[in-house]
């Protein structure tokens, strides 16, 4: 065996990374101490039967290995400790049970020690001599529990023996253990079996230690059972995993090869061409079914000819088959003949949309346009409107009347132009613009383009949308659109763009290049045309229900249109009726008869109390409604004037006001303050009055200058301290000398006056005519009154003065 003496001397590089001699030998079978030094293991347990090279930080257990050296037998305790680092390990950290072994063949090399370890018998740690390294520790050898040559222990040596065999084909290096094993033990000694069967697996650290503590041999061989079958279950799953692996490979290499023989054997008999061949011959089918200008065939034909001359592995191969894959896709000269047929169109168009008579008016004259030139070209349409009035499916409708394929796309939020004009090739991943891709898809030249939002395209360093669609959507450009990817000019001349916005925030020079047609909201009546023609049945079709399962009352309509979906548009109704359905549908299931009919009562039970109670015009001195325009259609605006005190003079505004509305308010004091004589007032009423002027729903940002009239009427109603008896609604701008000026939003500041009950209304004399446009069902039962000047307003609020 080893010189210990000579193996460890401390600092002599002499010794490092060699083997030390093995002159002096060892007793063959040597008394085993009471008393041992301690070495720490992390993994696993060493185990009695196990004979392995070991290895070790020098520090700090160098000092440990060099007082085994001194030792006469060598002898080692190798315990399992608690912590996964071996370089600071406590006496508190060392299991109680570990396995005495002899080391041999031990070397130092790069601040690790290895030695070869050769298990003889278990261990229990009794007392400890040391608290610190090295740890010393006096131990007992305690004796087995049970007999090994009974039956029943040397059935259990079968059962692991047996076990161990079907191990072996599954992992070659069991067997080479199992040789080693042999060579030192026979089958019949079955303390050193289960302790070799137990250093087979890969149990857990615990586990195994829980192995080594078990003295009884009947018990440790039942442990050592249970791991042994959980690691051949896993050593199948494995083994059946490679095989799948193996198989799928297999499979793949025998087609790749046939593939790659089939093709040969096709290209030699002349009867298959290579993929390169079969891509120029793919491009130019596409070619013969197309009309291409002279700049665009020439540009194809170029890199058609470099794409012959590529190798298909090289990167300009891809960017090149790519680009003419673009190139040969697109539409060049197909179009689609058009159906334009005004009576079918103002048919499709009454179908698919309630009420918006002025609007189908105006898009029958745009297609009879059209039909008197023989083409719909040049033509760009702008649907400006509230949310959920129909302004996408009216562009559905015409491409249907006109038999043309649609496409749309939304460009809120858009904030690259590349998205518009596509990118350069130069950049990896390049692609067209929303344009191209668009006639790609359709497959025609001369499709309708639906560009739904396009108030809202945003900017950034990238660039700016609105401004690539300049070129887009200006007829005199657009028929030789350039995109950046193709960077060959295209024809959009013959398509027809319809674009949707909800306001008029548009570029100026975007809007110039459109032909502007309002949607306005809808009053009650057609909003029930549209739930009982359009949304209702829809809504049943969506829940699954037929229209016999389910009725609602045109009474009940009404209710869900007044108390819960007041907004200009349908979307917000639609979502209530499908409340509605819903609410059905889990009646009918729990076996409620049918048909369900639902009024106004049912209406309040399924959605809860109305969200809006029915508007009652403010009213009071000093207390006038107004009229405003909003995104989301119209709406009353009530305004307050109010005297704090007469201490001083003074004017407070509160409403969360904008701009152009507080100077509306500052205008109406001075034009009233100055003209108070004039309407029959206390002239000197603002000298001494603090006065404060309110408009409700502070938390709502207001602004325009159609307030201007409101202002001035609540102002003077409370400079003559007189009420306004009935309901009575106003909107204009007001002038310092009493002019009324023009607003906008006339149709909508009507309806929403029709929606809280109030039927007379003064407008300025300037939009006479967009009253008159207004339809019939709209102007009926109204009393309008039109100014000029702020006395005409007068007379009618205060009647003579």
């Amino acid at each position: 065996m080893l010189d210990y003496e000579n193996l460890i001397m401390p600092n002599d590089p002499a010794l490092e990374g060699e083997f030390l001699s093995d002159e002096r030998k060892l007793p063959a079978s040597p008394v085993l101490p009471d008393e041992l030094y301690l070495l720490p293991l992390t993994e696993k347990p060493f185990f009695p039967a196990q004979t392995l090279p070991l290895l070790m930080n020098e520090a700090p257990w160098l000092p440990t290995v060099e007082v085994i050296g001194e030792t006469p037998h060598h002898m080692v305790g190798l315990v399992v400790v608690k912590p996964d680092n071996t370089d600071d390990v406590k006496r508190s950290d060392f299991r109680s049970i570990g396995t005495v072994a002899r080391i041999h063949h031990p070397v130092r090399a790069d601040g690790k020690m290895q030695f070869i370890a050769e298990g003889r018998r278990r261990f229990r740690i009794v007392e400890w001599l040391s608290d610190a390294p090295p740890y010393k520790v006096r131990v007992e050898y305690p004796n087995e529990v049970g007999k090994p040559d009974s039956e029943e222990i040397r059935a259990y040596s079968i059962a692991i023996i047996n076990t161990i065999k079907d191990l072996l084909p599954h992992n070659p290096l069991y067997s080479e253990e199992l040789k080693f094993f042999l060579n030192r033990f026979g089958p019949n000694e079955p303390s050193q079996l289960t302790d070799f069967a137990a250093s087979l697996t890969t149990a857990s650290k615990l586990a195994l230690q829980d192995v080594l503590e078990a003295l009884g041999l009947k018990k440790r061989m039942e442990k050592v059972l249970v791991l042994l079958k959980k690691e051949l279950d896993v050593a199948r799953l494995q083994s059946d995993i490679r095989e799948k692996v193996d198989e799928k490979m297999s499979e793949q290499q025998r087609e790749f090869f046939l593939r790659q023989q089939l093709k040969a054997i096709q290209k030699e008999l002349g009867l298959a061409k290579d993929d390169k061949t079969a891509e120029l011959d793919t491009f130019n089918e596409r070619l013969a079914k197309l009309t291409l200008p002279e700049p665009a065939k020439k540009r194809i034909d170029e890199e058609m000819h470099k794409l012959s001359l590529l190798e298909t592995g090289s990167p300009e191969y891809a960017v090149t088959r790519n680009y003419l894959d673009w190139l040969t896709s697109l539409p060049w000269g197909v179009h689609t003949q058009d159906k334009i047929d005004l009576e079918h169109a103002r048919s499709i168009l009454d179908r698919d949309h309630d009420g918006l008579d002025d609007v189908k008016d105006r898009i029958i004259e745009f297609l009879a346009v059209g039909a008197m030139r023989g083409e719909m070209t040049g033509s760009i349409l702008l649907l400006i409107g509230p949310p959920g009035v129909g302004k996408t499916s009216i562009g559905k409708s015409i491409a249907e009347a006109l038999g043309r394929k649609f496409f749309r796309f939304s460009v809120g939020g858009m904030r690259d132009e590349a998205e518009i004009k596509g990118h350069r090739r130069t950049y990896i991943g390049a692609m067209p613009g929303k344009f191209v891709q668009a006639l790609k898809e359709v497959g025609s030249a001369n499709p309708i383009i639906m560009l739904d939002e396009i108030d809202k395209v945003g900017g950034n360093y990238q660039g700016d949308p609105a401004s690539a669609l300049l070129e887009v959507l200006d007829p005199e450009q657009n028929a030789d659109f350039l995109d950046h990817y193709l960077d060959v000019r295209f024809d959009l001349s013959k398509a027809l763009f319809i674009c949707t916005a909800n306001d008029f925030s548009i570029p100026s020079a975007l809007l110039d290049r459109m032909e502007v047609i309002r949607l306005s909201g809808y009053i009650t009546e057609e909003k029930i045309a549209i739930a009982r023609n359009h949304l209702w049945p829809r809504v049943l079709t969506r829940a699954g229900l037929k229209n016999a399962q389910l009725k609602i009352t045109d009474g009940a309509l009404r209710h869900v249109i007044e108390g819960y979906a007041r907004e200009a548009g349908v979307r917000n109704l639609e979502k209530q009726l499908g409340r509605v359905a819903r609410k059905a549908v889990v009646k009918v299931l729990g076996g409620e008869s049918t048909p369900i009919k639902v009024g106004i009562k049912e209406v309040e039970a399924y959605l809860d109390k109305p969200v809006f109670n029915r508007e009652k015009p403010m009213s009071g001195v000093g207390v006038v409604t107004g009229l405003a325009w909003t995104s989301m259609g119209g709406a009353t605006l009530p305004i307050e004037a109010s005297r704090i005190h007469t201490l001083n003079r003074g004017f407070k505004l509160t409403g969360k006001l904008g701009e152009v509305m507080k100077e509306s308010a500052e205008i109406a004091y001075s034009y009233v303050a100055s003209h108070l004589k004039v309407y029959n007032a206390e002239s000197t009423f603002f000298d001494t009055s603090f006065v404060h002027l309110h408009v409700p729903e502070g938390a709502t940002p207001k602004d325009g200058p159609s307030a201007g009239v409101t202002m001035a009427t609540a102002l003077l109603s409370l400079a003559r301290n007189a009420k306004i008896e009935r309901p009575l609604a106003m909107t204009g701008e007001l002038t310092l000398t009493g002019h009324v000026l023009p607003v906008g939003g006339i149709r909508e500041k009507v309806i929403a006056a029709r929606r809280v009950g109030i039927s007379e209304l003064i407008l300025p004399d300037a939009n006479r005519r967009d009253f008159d446009k207004l339809p019939d069902h709209i102007r009926q039962g109204l009393t309008v009154h039109f100014a000029k000047r702020y006395q005409d307003v007068a007379k009618v609020v205060f009647g003579n003065f």
